[in-house]
This record gives C-alpha cells, structure tokens and sequence, in this order.
C-alpha cells in the first residue's frame, strides 16, 4: 500500500486525541493536556512529511520530468501554496 506508514501513524494520532478526550472528560491537569496536544500535533506534522515526501518522488518528479511546462508549473504551485497555508497556522 502507497500510504501505509502514514495510515499507520494516523491511527496512531487517533488514538491520541481518543486520549486527550478523555484527559479533558476527566478534568487533567491542564498543561498535561496541552503536551498530549502538541505531541498529538507534532505527529500529524510527521504524516504531512511522510505524504509530503511521497508526493515529492512521484508527483513532482514526473512533471519536473514532463514534456509539459504547465504541468510543471501547477505542481510547483500547489507546494508553495501548501507551504504558504502552514504559514498562516
């Protein structure tokens, strides 16, 4: 399977924030929450790199490598505009 790390790793992620439901449903201490939080993100930004990655080995290099510099260019453009919108985060 193409994305099996990455499906692993948000099954992973789901069962961290299953757990940070229930920390907040059992009122724990606010800032263990908030590292389980930022480690259930630090994750999810694990999958991005892992698709990220994935994307740059096939998608990109097939249009670099293309005949056809629209193509290239589009897919130039969705990555900077990926990387523009985690800015704005």
């Amino acid at each position: 399977m193409k994305h099996e790390n990455a499906i692993h790793r948000l099954k992973n992620v789901e069962g961290h924030i299953r757990g940070i439901e229930r920390m907040l449903d059992e009122e724990a201490y606010c800032i263990d929450v908030i590292r389980q939080i930022q480690a259930a993100q630090a994750a999810l930004n694990k999958v991005t790199s892992i698709i990220l990655e994935e994307h740059l080995n096939s998608c990109l290099t097939t249009a670099v490598r293309g005949e056809d510099p629209m193509e290239r260019e589009r897919v130039l453009k969705e990555i900077a505009d990926v990387f523009d919108a985690a800015n704005k985060v």
